[in-house]
């Protein structure tokens, strides 16, 4: 495969009004695309375009915008909604390319973004490659004559279609009357959508994270920052908690106590309760390699198997479906359910574990603990530049702590795709051993420099 120069493993995403999340990059990226998503007839191609709430949407959004028209696309804008509403609408507007401005669950000070085809899916690899050549092209060449740019209009109601897609995925007979629910939404794209939802289902709802001015995206909230859910659900004395990232399609859970829930447990959950009903397709579910071993273990019991992946939802989306599989997803909370949605859906996913919630009448605490985590120590060392993997000491050091697992472990060290960072995981029943072997690597990592 061709070095890619603008995409990494979620579209493309950098600081803001810096190389490459600048308005002329925009500008290149909707040239490019809109001329690679033009099939040549006559008919008018439409291009829908949604965004989380950070300041730099205003310069982004306009930049793609007027690529994409110059080349003859017409173009809808959503104002803020969620990744998974983008894609979505994407399919449901029968539309050539969704596009959706956002860096998921970094800063105010990043952004990004990320392309999906006709089909609500993200672009694939080849697909990216494709528009990063065209973007290194004369981009004077194929435009629109005067009488054929595109047309540009704002869709005022795409959040309560989303709100509609949503609600439609809670089983029909069933309600949220009389359960407390806290929902931190991260000052990010879900701010309206979530707490309208459970609302509208019956729910008592306890919102954070609702007020954006451009700059407090994630800031100390959200599905990375579950603190603040921990604290509102203990606050309003909430049955439980759904935290959001900014743009919605990572979720967290708090249970009635205050204690955090991972995707792992989320994924587990989910899984179990399908599986009961004879929803769950493929055998299983679908992991990256940081999924804990003790997730593997009580699905192997339950006669389920886990595929593992490289890190990335569009990973575990492609093993999906190649597999049949109709739940994966990551540790980190990103969890698609493709029985209802083509990309990684957070409010989608919490009302799965609401309708387990409601029917089985137990506390959420008792729902959370579907298996006994196998400890497992997560470590990010930054690094300046080049490639600190290929270092013979960093190599040296990663074969010696798989070696002192000696089979009853894992070490899974890898570069994060959007980031200047190498992470660093290890798990295994022996959790001293499991620090050690981290620490050890870090260390090998940080002398690589």
């Amino acid at each position: 495969m061709s070095k890619r120069r603008y995409f990494g493993t979620d579209g493309i995403r950098g600081r803001a009004n810096s190389h490459p999340m600048t308005a002329e990059v925009a500008l290149r990226v909707g040239l490019a695309a809109g001329k690679l998503f033009m099939s040549g007839d006559d008919r008018r191609h439409l291009v829908v375009i949604g965004k989380d709430t950070r300041l730099s949407g205003y310069m982004i959004e306009p930049a793609l915008v007027a690529g994409f028209a110059s080349v003859g696309m017409d173009v809808r804008t959503f104002g803020p909604l969620p990744t998974p509403g983008v894609a979505m609408m994407t399919r449901s507007m029968r539309a050539d390319l969704g596009v959706m401005i956002s860096a998921s669950h970094n800063s105010f000070a990043d952004n990004g973004i990320k392309l999906f085809g006709p089909d609500g899916y993200k672009l694939s690899d080849e697909m990216e490659l494709k528009i990063e050549a065209l973007m290194h092209e004369d981009l004077g060449q194929g435009l629109a004559d005067a009488d054929a740019l595109g047309r540009v209009k704002r869709i005022d109601d795409a959040q309560a279609r989303y709100v509609e897609i949503a609600k439609a995925t809670f089983p029909r007979k069933m309600n949220l009357n009389g359960l407390r629910i806290a929902v931190d939404c991260a000052n990010g794209a879900g701010y309206r959508v979530a707490p309208t939802t459970l609302y509208e289902l019956g729910a008592d709802v306890f919102p954070v994270g609702v007020e954006p001015n451009g700059l407090n995206i994630n800031a100390e909230c959200g599905s990375t920052h579950p603190r603040t859910l921990s604290e509102a659900v203990k606050r309003y004395g909430a049955d439980i908690g759904i935290a959001l990232d900014g743009d919605a399609d990572r979720l967290a859970l708090c249970d009635e106590k205050g204690r955090v829930i991972d995707g792992d447990q989320i994924m587990a959950l989910i899984a179990r309760d399908w599986a009961k009903r004879g929803i769950l397709t493929g055998g299983g579910i679908v992991a990256t390699v940081m999924s804990n071993l003790g997730l593997e273990r009580v699905l192997k019991a339950d006669g389920l198997t886990l595929e593992r992946t490289q890190v990335g939802d569009r990973y575990v989306m492609e093993c999906m479906r190649e597999g049949g599989f109709n739940v994966g997803g990551e540790q980190s909370g990103h969890l698609i359910l493709s029985r209802h949605a083509t990309t990684g859906d957070g409010l989608i996913a919490a009302l799965q574990v609401l309708a387990v919630l409601v029917e089985s009448g137990k506390p959420m605490s008792e729902l959370a603990a579907q298996f006994e985590p196998v400890p497992q120590k997560l470590k990010n060392v930054r690094h300046s530049g080049g490639n600190p993997l290929a270092d013979k000491g960093v190599t040296d050091a990663i074969a010696a702590g798989q070696t002192r697992l000696n089979g009853s472990g894992r070490v899974v060290v890898r570069a994060s795709g959007t980031e200047p960072l190498i992470r660093i995981m290890a798990e295994g029943d022996d959790a001293k051993l499991v620090n050690a072997v981290v620490d050890e690597i870090a260390e090998a990592v940080k002398a690589a420099g």
